[in-house]
């Protein structure tokens, strides 16, 4: 309480907090305006389709209403990931983010932008392309002409949504595209909670008897996932760091100790967004089939390519294979065992009992693979954890949110959280 009576106090803190509210109130507002050609008194279900129920939340519920921002940040995340890929063809692009300081980076970022227009069109025509194929029944099939109106506006209404996300980050606190994808899934969260009550509500209004050992279950589940998502987002493997000991004169310099803090989850949810992108394709391709013949069997293959993902059992198993192999992979592109080790043998440290350079290297290499097993693994459940709760409780539906939007929720917050406390520290020293 104090803390926040801190945060209302301070003239600067007060605006940045503001500007965050004011910005995200903004994105809830342009989140309801539907796209020109579409009706908003029909409302879509997509209870039935695992990923585009997967993909409204993200939205904010944008793509349940066919809205301009149905497409959400989606396309800049998917930038973003693909530039950091490229870091590893290109080694002017890996000096220019990690050696050229403030500077590079920020061109760098202005690559992902830039990425992120073709990407928006793409991705908007695809998701079009699948709700208006005539298996799915989503929407109404459009022409043409409705087919580019719309992919230009969901297009410019996710670059509108990058350029807010970038003033929150700049004018208020915390990552603002994290912060948007935290306020898209938190709106969802009070309907989601309002359709399993009436789920489980009888026709004379109390509660289904037979569905008291679901509620229980649910109950008891959901505080263990939370605790589980809070300890492996915090969890880390400090390796120990000394530094030898100069002399200079009369002065002696070094011989401290440290730590290299290690995160279990060292990829956070980079590799399951990687994986609902790869998913993605099946349903767009089977969509583009559909679109292009009338031939019988074209027709088939497009049919098992969109209901590819109302496979649960295939589905499942699809999702938690590209989140535990993608967990590996944007491991090994974020984490250099070869720079650690040499920035330490330049800096006069060392781990206790491992020879500086190549023995370092190859420890951290080691060490590294069996940490990112428990966190790739995890990850694979958490991805996979609305799947389990609809085949365990299927009396419930709408609640399946799953462990992804929590994983995503939870790490925002203690982000926030951290960066509000640096600034209250901040001022106490001012």
């Amino acid at each position: 309480m104090q803390s926040i009576l801190s945060i209302f106090k301070d003239k600067d803190l007060r605006k940045r907090v503001l500007v965050v509210f004011g910005f995200l109130g903004l994105f809830r507002l342009l989140s309801a305006i539907p796209v020109p050609t579409f009706d908003p008194t029909r409302i879509p279900d997509l209870a039935s389709n695992n990923f585009l129920g997967f993909l409204n939340i993200f939205s904010g519920g944008g793509l349940e209403r066919v809205s301009i921002m149905m497409l959400g940040v989606g396309p800049y995340i998917t930038s973003s990931i693909i530039m950091q890929l490229l870091t590893m063809i290109f080694p002017s692009l890996k000096e220019m983010y990690q050696e050229d300081g403030e500077a590079g980076r920020r061109k760098f970022n202005q690559y992902s932008r830039l990425l992120t227009v073709p990407l928006a069109f793409l991705q908007g025509f695809a998701l079009l392309s699948l709700l208006s194929n005539p298996s799915q029944g989503i929407i109404p099939p459009l022409t043409g002409f409705e087919m580019f109106i719309n992919v230009l506006i969901v297009a410019a209404g996710s670059m509108l949504l990058v350029w807010i996300g970038e003033l929150v980050s700049e004018h208020g606190i915390g990552n603002g595209v994290s912060l948007i994808i935290f306020a898209g899934i938190v709106a969802g969260i009070p309907a989601a909670f309002a359709q399993t009550f009436f789920q489980l509500q009888q026709a004379g209004g109390g509660i289904d008897s037979s569905a008291l050992s679901t509620i229980i279950g649910y109950t008891v589940i959901a505080p263990i996932v939370i605790a589980g998502v809070v300890l492996i987002t915090e969890a880390e493997r400090p390796i120990p760091i000394s530094y030898a000991k100069r002399v200079r004169g009369a002065k002696m310099y070094g011989g401290m100790s440290t730590y290299l803090p290690l995160r279990v989850n060292q990829a956070g949810v980079i590799p399951i967004i990687f994986a609902i992108s790869i998913l993605l394709f099946p349903p767009i391709i089977g969509s583009f089939l559909a679109r292009i013949s009338s031939n019988s069997f074209i027709l088939g293959i497009s049919n098992v390519l969109t209901g590819f993902l109302n496979n649960l059992l295939l589905y499942g198993i699809s999702y938690f294979l590209l989140v535990f192999l993608f967990t590996y992979f944007y491991t090994a592109v974020t984490f250099d065992p070869d720079a650690i080790s040499s920035n330490l043998q330049k800096q006069g440290g060392f781990i206790p009992g491992i020879r500086p350079g190549p023995s370092t290297t190859e420890f951290l290499s080691k060490l590294i693979v069996r940490i990112t097993l428990v966190g790739a693994v995890f990850l694979g459940v958490i991805a996979v954890l609305p799947l389990i709760m609809q085949a365990a409780f299927s009396q419930i539906q709408s609640l399946t949110i799953g462990g992804t939007a929590l994983l995503i929720v939870v790490s925002v917050v203690l982000e926030t959280i951290k960066q509000i406390r640096a600034q209250l520290t901040l001022r106490e020293y001012d």
